[in-house]
């Protein structure tokens, strides 16, 4: 499928998917969103791929929402079309491990989306925030909900008010990124990262993200006896025989998703 404002491709069972609006440091307009929830129910679909790489270029992941596309929109046009809804579904309804890549800016909806994803691996130029406030409006796209859950309610209360980016070390010290690594390994390293997951069993890679993700939508209890159902039910797929028989016989486990 061609994309006007995507670059994608598949390597080595990993989908990359790079927002391609350089003009205007990949501003999120409705038809990028749009292209990207298309491109990742294709690779939802695909069995080639086991995990799937979002990034942008040197200078910015995303810089945030196309302003272009909203500023004349009235309440009621926002409102009827229930706007970022389903743009935001696309990369939740991915079961397959989505990580994001950030270098430079990712703010507004930027971060927003790269919090959608499963986890963030940054470079040392990268630079968060949410400076909604700044237009008059607030974080649309989960902003306000999900970098308090990632950094607490104060720093994210301060970035939200103030509109102040957060760097990379500031970003990985407070837990809303997984790692840190110099800009010009960044690629190498998401890549290396997404094909050591494309290696596990497909099975049991989605049972850990619904697992991980039910962390913060219930209480410890019902998380623990969700966590032990699932261990239980994967002991019904081959992959769980082959890991552990390769485990006993010292050798590397093929696993074929079954």
């Amino acid at each position: 499928m061609a994309h006007e404002t995507l670059i994608v491709e598949i390597k080595d069972h990993v989908g990359i998917i790079r927002l391609n609006r350089p003009e205007v440091l990949n501003a999120l307009s409705f038809k990028l969103l749009g292209e990207l929830g298309d491109a990742l129910d294709a690779m939802e679909c695909d069995d080639e791929v086991r995990a799937v790489i979002l990034t942008g270029n040197e200078r910015a992941f995303a810089a945030g929402a196309d302003i272009k596309d909203m500023a004349e929109r009235s309440f009621v046009d926002m409102f009827r079309d229930n706007c970022f809804a389903d743009e935001a579904e696309a990369v939740l309804r991915c079961r397959k491990p989505v990580i994001a890549a950030v270098s430079g800016y990712a703010l507004g909806g930027g971060c927003e989306l790269a919090m959608m994803c499963d986890f963030i691996i940054c470079s040392e130029s990268a630079r968060f925030g949410q400076p909604e406030i700044n237009l008059g409006v607030i974080a649309g796209i989960g902003g306000t909900q999900r970098l308090t859950r990632f950094v607490g309610k104060s720093k994210s209360m301060e970035m939200h008010l103030t509109g102040r980016f957060m760097d990379a070390e500031e970003a990985e010290r407070s837990g809303l990124v997984s790692r840190v690594v110099p800009d010009q390994q960044l690629m190498d390293e998401a890549l290396a990262t997404a094909q050591k997951i494309a290696e596990k069993s497909p099975i049991a890679v989605m049972a850990v993200k619904e697992a991980v993700h039910r962390a913060y939508e219930t209480t410890l209890n019902e998380g623990m006896l969700f966590e032990r159902r699932i261990f239980h039910s994967l002991f019904a797929t081959e992959d769980q025989a082959e890991g552990m028989a390769a485990f006993s016989e010292k050798r590397t486990p093929q696993f074929r998703g079954k």
